[in-house]
């Protein structure tokens, strides 16, 4: 018989980063892409979105808020202030992370002081549902 990948015993690196496969607890958000990175700020879990979030990105910003909403009672604020574009694929990623936080115990909000991101909130109809914040509570300015 021979053995698969499965079976070898797995130990441990230094940098649990580094395979994704040593947290079995999913505790471990995922690595940095071009488009997003997750990180912490005392009680918040803060997903940082950066550049055009589009159907081709949306995939990416997905993995980071799926992880992040995932966590038992998480508070997530979803860092919005260096998108450059922003559409609805963005919007339903933000949808799906949101009910996925609810069914945990948690929540998600969005900080971003752009008028372009409120009006395109208000204008799908889901201002009530992401609360708005200016910056990340706790962070100096």
């Amino acid at each position: 018989m021979t053995p698969d990948a499965d079976d070898r015993a797995r130990y441990p690196t230094e940098d649990p980063t580094e395979d994704p496969t040593m947290d079995p607890t999913g505790s471990t958000p995922p690595r940095a892409n071009p488009y997003a990175r997750t990180r912490r700020c005392g009680p918040f879990t803060v997903v940082e979105v950066t550049g055009e979030i589009d159907l081709a990105s949306e995939t990416l910003l997905a993995e980071h808020l799926n992880a992040a909403a995932g966590e038992p009672e998480a508070d997530v604020l979803v860092d919005l202030r260096r998108v450059a574009f922003f559409d609805c694929s963005g919007l339903r990623a933000l949808c799906r992370a949101e009910r996925r936080a609810r069914d945990h115990g948690g929540r998600l909000r969005v900080v971003s002081e752009a008028p372009r991101i409120r009006r395109l909130l208000h204008g799908a109809g889901l201002l009530g549902r992401f609360p708005i914040l200016p910056r990340i509570p706790g962070e100096d300015v």
